[in-house]
């Protein structure tokens, strides 16, 4: 009977009533609360009737029922995502029929004999564990082969790099980066692109980055390469430096030598040069004096006196 009075989607635990209207329009915001709220529970109840008399199986938690497809289609809160355009090797392999293959992560190494990565730190076929490369004929003469190689590597990276850039290029040009870079993309366009350049910063702010990446460095700074015009910084090293908490080698002899040049300039003949013996008994009369004024305006007398720097 509720079956055919509402309309149940038991896949998205929904149910609507189609022959529904109010029978006066309510007067007050209150009213209209309850009769949304008494048609709401009955919804409710029909969804729960609906779901007990579909198929069950024990549970130590309670009956569980599997839910049927969704029949009906909600609206998506976001647009779809375009489509990623695909990449030059995309485009090569497509062309030749390629066809990508999982390959394991562990290959084994005829070199050492052992399992290695496929990539990464201490990989298979690792350039650093050849220790004899075999000669060519087309070798030049007094060539280092150990150097070619690292050369044609580093020719490699820096072409797989510039692929890499043209990719995202064309993908921000389609709207379609990844969203790991998206973030970086919005703040610093990549070049090319119609993006809208971010506002320009201004030379305060260059200069704080620029100290802040000087000092990033385990140096601070130091031994960097200044650019043009670039200022010195202005608080440059620490300005007081102290021993450290922790006894360490010759940290005792630094204590006591530091503790026996503090005492040696406190006892030494020449002490009048560091300590201003008059400056030190002026100040001692003037606070004698104020103190035989306090006490004899406690006892009520008034008095005039001076004081003479000694």
């Amino acid at each position: 009977m509720e079956a055919e009075k509402y309309q149940i989607d038991l896949g998205n635990l929904m149910a609507f009533d189609p022959t529904h209207h109010f029978q006066s329009i309510p007067s007050t915001r209150e009213e209209l609360a309850r009769v949304c709220i008494d048609k709401g529970t009955e919804l409710v109840q029909s969804i729960a009737n609906a779901l007990f008399g579909l198929p069950s199986t024990a549970d130590p938690d309670g009956p569980l029922v599997k839910l049927p497809p969704p029949t009906t289609k909600l609206p998506r809160e976001k647009h779809l995502p375009k489509p990623k355009p695909p990449t030059k090797w995309e485009q090569f392999a497509k062309m030749k029929g390629i066809k990508n293959h999982k390959k394991d992560k562990r290959v084994f190494d005829e070199q050492t004999g052992t399992w290695k990565r496929r990539y990464g730190y201490d990989r298979v076929n690792d350039d650093k564990d050849v220790p004899i490369i075999e000669a060519k004929m087309t070798d030049e003469p007094g060539e280092d082969p150990f150097s070619k190689r690292m050369s044609e590597k580093k020719q490699r990276v820096e072409k797989q790099d510039k692929n890499r850039l043209q990719n995202l290029k064309q993908a921000m040009k389609a709207d379609a980066l990844p969203s790991h870079v998206q973030l970086a993309a919005t703040a610093l366009p990549i070049t090319g692109t119609k993006r809208e350049v971010p506002k320009k910063a201004s030379r305060e702010e260059l200069e704080s980055v620029a100290g802040m990446a000087a000092s990033a460095t385990a140096s601070g700074g130091k031994f960097d390469k200044k650019l043009p015009g670039e200022k010195p910084a202005k608080h440059a090293g620490k300005y007081r430096k102290f021993l450290p908490v922790v006894e360490g080698k010759g940290m005792g002899s630094q204590e006591r030598q530091q503790t026996e040049k503090i005492l040696n300039k406190l006892m030494a003949k020449s002490s009048h040069d560091i300590l201003d013996v008059d400056k030190a008994s002026c100040h001692n009369v003037q606070r004698e004096g104020r103190e035989e004024a306090q006490e004899r305006q406690r006892a009520g007398g008034s008095f005039i006196f001076k004081i003479k720097q000694v």
